[in-house]
């Protein structure tokens, strides 16, 4: 079986059409290669309510099995969606940003500045990325093959 994902881009310039975004699709085609079956692909402002009623929507609808949102974890004024996602969290995932944190420093030190978390939403996993392609694409790399073990638990999936 498949697991569903759903791919958010949080980015004021993207959601108004000024900057390309290509963080979302390269970590949607990043989730198709590893078998997972993409439902949605959302770009949104930096807005911590709207992030977090999209969120809300497709934990609490069963739309998908995974969320992975890309941008808004830095220290920007307008960087909330780690707050946006505890907003709706029913249970934290430590783990994954730290495994995240741990793979960036080693490349650089600046991965101490990330705010990125993980969590659970009924049956949803919910996994923040940083916003740029590169930062994304590795911190992804770095957790994508101990995902489908978690989800398979937290669906009930059998292995």
């Amino acid at each position: 079986m498949a697991f569903r994902a759903a791919v958010i881009t949080a980015s004021d310039r993207s959601y108004r059409g000024e900057r390309k975004d290509e963080s979302g699709p390269l970590v949607a085609e990043m989730l198709k290669a590893a078998g997972y079956r993409i439902v949605s692909c959302d770009i949104l402002p930096d807005e911590r309510q709207m992030l977090a009623e999209k969120m809300k929507a497709i934990c609490d609808n069963n739309e998908a099995d995974l969320i992975v949102i890309t941008g808004g974890t830095g220290f920007s004024p307008r960087d909330y969606t780690p707050e946006a996602t505890m907003d709706i969290a029913e249970r934290a995932v430590p783990g994954i940003p730290e495994a995240m944190r741990a793979c960036s420093l080693q490349k650089t030190n600046r991965a101490i500045l990330s705010r990125s978390v993980a969590a659970i939403r009924k049956q949803t996993l919910i996994v923040n990325l940083p916003g740029s392609p590169k930062a994304a694409k590795e911190n992804l790399e770095c957790v994508l093959g101990a995902l489908e073990h978690g989800l398979q638990i937290l669906t009930g999936v059998p292995e």
